[in-house]
C-alpha cells in the first residue's frame, strides 16, 4: 500500500513527523513524502529534526504570493505528481492551503484521503482565515478522518460524516512534542528576568489594528515588570507582522525580537516559559502539553478543548484585556495554579500509531468487502 503524505508548513510537517515516521517502520507500506514548501525555511527546520527527505519537494514558496496564486501553484505543480506516483492514500494535516488543494486534486484522481487534525471549527468561515473554509472543504472529500478529540469528532458527526469514518486518535503534535523534549537542550536566548513569558502573534485576521493593539499590550507588560519578566518574540517573517513588530517593540529592553525559531529550541523556551501569549493554534495544544497557561490573543478558537479544560483562555486583542488577564497570571499563584494544572486535552502521544493502524484496518475492510 502506497501512503503519499503532503504537507507544507512548519505545523504541518511538526504534526505529520511522527506519523510519518510511523509508517516507514511499518510492514506492508510503502511510505513517500511530498512537500510543497509553502513556507521554506521553517519548514525545512522541521524536516532537518525530525530527519525526513522528501521524495518530492515541489518549492513553491515566493515572495508576497497571494493565496490565488500559491492555490493555483500547488494544483498545477501537484497534479503530475500525483498523475504519476498513484498512491493508494494521500495524509494531510489541518487547514492549510497546501492541505485544501491537495485533498481536491485527491478526489479527482480518485485517491483515497486521510485528514489529520479533522473536524476543529469555530463557525465562522471568516475565522481563522482561510483555515476554516480549508479545512471544511478537506473534511467533505476525505475517507478517513482523524479527528484529535470528541469534540471534533460531534463536528464531523453534525456535518453528517459517517461514523465509522472517523477516528479519534490524539493529536500528533503531542507525539511530536515528547519526542522533541527529550532531545538536547540548545542554547537559548534567556536573560536573567526570573519569568519568561513567550509570545507568537502572526495570523493574518490581526493583521493591522489588532497586532498593534497586541504590540501595545506587550510594551506596557514590559515596561510594568521592567527586570521581573523576560518576554521573547520569534516575530514571523511576513512584512505585515515585522514591520509593526519592530517599530514599536524593537527598543524595549525586556523584549527580544527573534528570526523565526527551529521547533527544538522553541519546544525548550516553552518548557522554561511560565506562561504563552499566542494567535497560534498548535501552541494552543503544545504549551498545555508542558505544564504552560496559554492566553489566545483571537476573537475565537477551533479548539475549545482547551478552554474547558482550563489550560487555555481566550482574550482577544483588546491591549486592556490582554493587560488584564496576563497581569493575573503574574501577580496571582492560585490563578495561575488553576491553568497550570490542568489537565491537557489533546491526547497521550500515540496518536500516529492510531492513524496508521486505521488505515491499515481500512484496507482490509476494503479487502474482504470484494472477497465476499
Amino acid at each position: 500500500m502506497r501512503v503519499l503524505s503532503i504537507f507544507g508548513t512548519r505545523p504541518e510537517a511538526v504534526k505529520m513527523a511522527p506519523i510519518v515516521r510511523e509508517l516507514e517502520r511499518t510492514p506492508g507500506i510503502e511510505s513517500l513524502v511530498c512537500v510543497t514548501a509553502q513556507h521554506r525555511q521553517m519548514l525545512d527546520q522541521v524536516l532537518d529534526l525530525f530527519e525526513i527527505t522528501p521524495d518530492v519537494d515541489l518549492d513553491l514558496m515566493r515572495p508576497n504570493q497571494s493565496l490565488a496564486e500559491l492555490t493555483a501553484r500547488v494544483f498545477s505543480h501537484l497534479d503530475p505528481v500525483l498523475a504519476d506516483l498513484r498512491p493508494d492514500w494521500i495524509l494531510v494535516q489541518g487547514d492549510t492551503t497546501t492541505v485544501m488543494s491537495a485533498a481536491l486534486l485527491a478526489y479527482y484522481h480518485r485517491i483515497k484521503v486521510g485528514h489529520v487534525e479533522a473536524g476543529l471549527r469555530t463557525g465562522d468561515k471568516w475565522q481563522p482565515f482561510p483555515e476554516e473554509v480549508n479545512r471544511r472543504v478537506a473534511s467533505v472529500v476525505a475517507d478517513l478522518h482523524f479527528a484529535p478529540t470528541e469534540w471534533s469528532r460531534r463536528n464531523l458527526l453534525r456535518e453528517n460524516i459517517p461514523a465509522e469514518d472517523i477516528v479519534v486518535t490524539g493529536n500528533s503534535v503531542i507525539d511530536a512534542l515528547h519526542w522533541v523534549a527529550e532531545k538536547p537542550v540548545p542554547l537559548l536566548p534567556i536573560s536573567q528576568a526570573p519569568r519568561l513569558v513567550l509570545v507568537t502573534a502572526h495570523r493574518r485576521e490581526n493583521f493591522g489594528e489588532p497586532l498593534e493593539n497586541i504590540c501595545q499590550a506587550l510594551r506596557h507588560l514590559a515596561e510594568h515588570y521592567a527586570d521581573q519578566v523576560q518576554i521573547i518574540y520569534p516575530v514571523h517573517l511576513n512584512p505585515n507582522v515585522q514591520e509593526p513588530v519592530y517599530r514599536m517593540l524593537g527598543d524595549i529592553p525586556n523584549i527580544t525580537l527573534l528570526d523565526p525559531l527551529d521547533y527544538l529550541p522553541m519546544v525548550h523556551l516553552m518548557k522554561h516559559s511560565v506562561l504563552v501569549l499566542t494567535d497560534s493554534g498548535g501552541l494552543q495544544e503544545e504549551a498545555p502539553g508542558l505544564g504552560i497557561p496559554v492566553l489566545v490573543m483571537r476573537q475565537v478558537t477551533e479548539r475549545p478543548e482547551g478552554i474547558e479544560a482550563g489550560t487555555v483562555k481566550l482574550v482577544g486583542t483588546d491591549t486592556e484585556r490582554i493587560l488584564s488577564e496576563t497581569r493575573r497570571l503574574l501577580d496571582d499563584p492560585d490563578a495561575y495554579a488553576a491553568m497550570a494544572k490542568a489537565v491537557n486535552p489533546y491526547g497521550d502521544g500515540h496518536a500516529s500509531e492510531r492513524v496508521v493502524e486505521a488505515i491499515l484496518a481500512y484496507n482490509d475492510y476494503e479487502r474482504s468487502q470484494l472477497a465476499d
